[in-house]
């Protein structure tokens, strides 16, 4: 995944029709931006996760034509310069040199799957150029490999995690199941559902975990091993095409029946739309119920994207137009798109976005972006979220002490 995007408090961009309202770093000029453009970096997975990435780049593009037409970052046009990581760390790196070296970008952004995210931040630690993550939500990215050049916007996956522990706690559930993608962002999950659900609930107890391959979920039998394990809750990892493929086999085998089911991300649109009428109901999901929200500001965004692309928005939508917006202002804090001069304008920036005040705390460099949590919901033949509320993200960040002890740089 409350007021606004789910985010909530989220870092973002100023909806179109509140761009020249001046908030933040806005520059007052209403003249169009001329002279050199100012270059960013901007890699994702824009063939393998095109739900999420495509959506997220049309509306950092929208949000460049708004920055643009209304005096750019410093009096200069902004211009991002996209890029496919192939969903591996080895096109990822490779690209991102390519920026770097042949594209003369001040900075380097996006990316989609923790372990691509992780390699594009050691890069960014080796050139000491600065990475701003949009996406990953790998905890290792601001905690144990965290680094002085890399920053991230998104809730992590621990921050989510403990969101939907403190949604689902007061039910009293002990005995639960596990399935997540067998890669460091589901292993992550995992590990951070069975921690806080220990502190939360006495007796909890595991008794099984799946963790099927990323994108070849052999759905059959990972809803047979669970259903046989009998567990009174579940709580899933997996999205995209492994998530349609587990619910269409759960709901064949009436493995949600009668059983509380905790779910990462599952009330994304991204996620949402392809499961249609088989959208399970009462799951306990983070999400972006984008049409329920009324912040006049999120409502003109919301207008804006849909009459320039006749589609929806997704989060990715929300995701790619206030990164925009804070690059923006970033850079007119920075006063220079010199890298030392962006560390330091970023780090405890505050952020006055469409869904309220968000700071890149710098202890971490992770972002106090919150997350809508709610449940799923049929509307007609689509799913929905229902019950939802916003999260406040600085509630649900690592301890001060945690991160110290965690980071080595």
């Amino acid at each position: 995944m409350t007021k606004g995007f789910t985010r909530r408090t989220v870092v973002g961009g100023i909806s179109a029709a509140a761009a020249g309202a001046g908030l933040g770093f806005a520059p007052a000029s209403a003249q169009t931006a001329s002279g050199a453009p100012i270059r960013i970096g901007e890699i994702n997975s824009y063939s393998r996760m095109a739900a999420f990435a495509l959506p997220y780049r049309n509306a950092i593009q929208m949000a460049q034509e708004e920055i643009n037409a209304k005096g750019g970052a410093l009096g200069r046009p902004l211009e991002f310069v996209f890029r496919d990581d192939g969903s591996t760390p080895g096109d990822a790196v490779r690209v991102a040199e390519e920026l770097v070296t042949r594209e003369n970008v001040s900075f380097i952004a996006g990316t989609f799957l923790s372990n691509v995210g992780l390699a594009v931040s050691d890069f960014a630690n080796q050139r000491k150029i600065m990475f701003m993550a949009t996406e990953p939500l790998t905890d290792a990215l601001t905690m144990a490999q965290g680094n002085r050049y890399t920053y991230r916007l998104r809730p992590s996956t621990f921050m989510q995690t403990k969101m939907l522990v403190e949604a689902v706690k007061a039910r009293g559930i002990k005995r639960w199941a596990i399935v997540a993608p067998n890669y460091e962002y589901g292993q992550s999950a995992a590990a951070n559902f069975k921690k806080l659900m220990a502190e939360a609930t006495p007796g909890f107890e595991v008794v099984t975990e799946q963790f099927p391959a990323l994108g070849r979920i052999d759905a059959g039998a990972t809803v047979g091993a669970l259903a046989q394990s009998r567990p009174d809750g579940i709580f899933n990892v997996t999205f995209g095409a492994d998530l349609t493929q587990f619910v269409r086999e759960g709901n064949t085998r009436g493995l949600f029946e009668r059983r509380t089911v905790v779910s990462l991300l599952t009330g994304e649109p991204e996620y949402m739309i392809p499961l249609g009428e088989e959208t399970p109901e009462g799951w306990i999901v983070t999400g972006y119920p984008w049409e329920q929200i009324t912040d006049p500001a999120h409502v003109a965004f919301v207008n804006a994207y849909r009459a320039k692309f006749n589609d929806t928005p997704r989060l990715g939508s929300f995701l790619g137009y206030v990164f925009a917006y804070m690059s923006r202002d970033l850079i007119a804090k920075a006063g220079s798109v010199e890298t030392e001069a962006l560390l330091k304008a970023f780090d405890d920036m505050r952020f006055e976005t469409i869904s309220g005040p968000v700071t890149m705390r710098g202890i971490d460099k992770q972002a106090t972006m919150g997350a809508w949590v709610g449940e799923t919901t049929l509307k007609g033949k689509a799913g929905a979220m229902k019950n939802w509320r916003f999260e406040d993200g600085a509630k649900y960040m690592f301890s001060e002490a945690e991160v110290r002890a965690a980071r080595k740089g």
